[in-house]
């Protein structure tokens, strides 16, 4: 049986990390590369970025970040890739498979589509076949309609689709997704613990992986997800950037409890990362 996954998820706007709050609210953190160093000392079994820029400006017209300032996606993606001692999965603003080819061979591992895959759900199929089921993952972001119901959303939670959350990961499946990344856009940066009741909806009526995002304010929290909502992995964004050493003590909790996750130690060589011996 494979191990539960722990994912950092590192939200990318106009070149710089940020902090998220329903899906609004977006506060700068930090340059992209430092955030993926710390992320794989830490021993994050995988790393989920996305990217949630409004545009394809990367030019933040500064000299005084003390780290390169990219002007494309692409540069970041291959910068951060060389970093990063974990796979790495890599969305937003995919539309076409020549982007998937283009990302994939600036060193991501895995692709995520969202907005695209609800538009066009035959390029889901088409992807997996180019590329491998294991190779894609679909984004599934869900929010409380105006009757108390779930309801997938896309273009950065801003359009409806009357979509049951349900319905759509079931079609995910049937079209060659290998993994849903399932999103609660309500409860985003709020720190109020998963949506279990949408998650056990959604795992119940698939048999691929899915990996739940939104609400992480306490380590309780992945426990809840893992054993009440029996996702294959955790992801959360916000918790990891202001806790020191967290994904390792998230490993470190979740290990203690008697959950089945890889067995938590930093990565080999650490301190000399930190101390750039190691490049």
């Amino acid at each position: 049986m494979l191990k539960h996954r722990i994912i950092p998820c590192l939200l990318l706007r106009n070149g710089v990390i940020v902090q998220s709050k329903g899906f609004k609210r977006h506060q700068v953190l930090g340059n992209p590369t430092t955030a993926v160093q710390r992320l794989s000392t830490w021993a994050a079994d995988e790393l989920i970025y996305l990217d949630i820029s409004p545009n394809s400006i990367y030019d933040l017209n500064r000299d005084d970040l003390n780290h390169e300032n990219h002007l494309s996606i692409i540069d970041i993606i291959k910068d951060v890739s060389s970093h990063a001692f974990m796979p790495l999965t890599f969305g937003g603003g995919i539309r076409d498979i020549d982007r998937i080819h283009t990302i994939l061979n600036a060193g991501a591992d895995k692709v995520t589509i969202n907005t695209k895959a609800v538009l066009d759900p035959e390029f889901i199929t088409e992807s997996a076949k180019i590329f491998g089921s294991q190779c894609i993952v679909v984004s599934i972001d869900v929010a409380k309609n105006n009757k108390n119901i779930n309801e997938v959303k896309i273009e950065r939670g801003k359009e409806w689709t009357g979509l049951s959350p349900v319905d759509w990961a079931c079609e995910v499946e049937r079209l060659g997704a290998g993994e849903i990344l399932l999103n609660s856009i309500d409860r985003d940066g709020l720190q109020n613990g998963y949506d279990i009741e949408l998650i056990q909806d959604v795992v119940n009526a698939v048999s691929i992986p899915v990996i739940s995002i939104g609400g992480v304010g306490h380590w309780e929290d992945f426990k809840d997800a893992l054993v009440k909502g029996g996702v294959s992995a955790v992801s959360a964004a916000n918790i990891f950037h202001h806790t020191e050493q967290s994904v390792l003590n998230a490993k470190k909790y979740l290990f203690n409890q008697g959950i089945d996750v890889r067995t938590p130690e930093l990565l080999k060589g650490a301190e000399q990362l930190f101390q750039g011996k190691l490049k």
